[in-house]
């Protein structure tokens, strides 16, 4: 939106406040209708925590590996209830499988993952699990829930789970190198045309890296 609107600072009037989960499905709603290819949704735990976001993504069909409390209600197999937390410490030592989430700046990411279905009423073909992952230093444990096809292997949750970091570099490098969170503005429009103008040059840049590391020629710009 570019409008001025006539709200305060130039806010638009159809733009009205939103928690980040509702954002966060909206986002979702405009880029599964424009007909963006989704292979999974991650999320951290302030979006991941939220049944309703959850669910609303399985009436979609997308498949998520999302971060959620450890002392988050799930609904078991046999239909209860049991805290994550304690889930996972019922797990045996044989169900704990050490994966790497990814390359990292320092090589592979590696930790303990673990996985344990949760509640029955599956789509066809669809499962649901609640995934762990433990600290090889530390025996931190983080907590995920998990929604895809039945067959997803372990090693899949393990590496989507992982994407999040990737994601959050991506965000880190566009305030480093395109001034991302640099701004000094009071109203909408600038404010928006300064967050706009970021993202496009962040996404010229990793395009360029990525070029640059094929041995591609760089697109000249004007």
């Amino acid at each position: 939106m570019t409008g001025t609107g006539a709200g305060p600072r130039g806010i638009p009037d159809a733009v009205q406040f939103a928690t980040k989960v509702q954002m966060a499905r909206e986002m979702l709603a405009r880029a599964l209708d424009a007909g963006v290819p989704v292979g999974w949704v991650t999320m951290d735990e302030a979006y991941g925590q939220s049944k309703s976001l959850r669910v609303w993504l399985e009436h979609r069909d997308v498949g998520y590996v999302v971060a959620t409390r450890r002392n988050d209600d799930m609904i078991t197999t046999t239909m209860g209830t049991c805290r994550a937390d304690k889930l996972i410490a019922a797990l045996p030592a044989r169900a704990w499988c050490r994966l790497s989430a990814g390359a990292g700046a320092h090589g592979p990411r590696e930790y303990w993952w673990a996985r344990v279905p949760v509640r029955i009423c599956w789509q066809p073909g669809r499962g649901h699990w609640l995934l762990a992952r433990r600290s090889m230093t530390t025996g931190e444990i983080a907590y995920y829930v998990c929604y895809g096809p039945r067959r997803t292997r372990l090693l899949d949750l393990a590496r989507i789970a992982g994407a999040r970091w990737a994601i959050e570099e991506c965000f880190q490098q566009a305030k480093n190198e395109a001034g991302l969170d640099e701004y000094q503005v009071r109203d909408w429009r600038a404010w928006y045309a300064h967050i706009t103008l970021s993202m496009a040059a962040h996404a010229w840049l990793s395009v360029a890296r990525s070029l640059t590391a094929k041995g591609d020629p760089v697109p000249a710009t004007t």
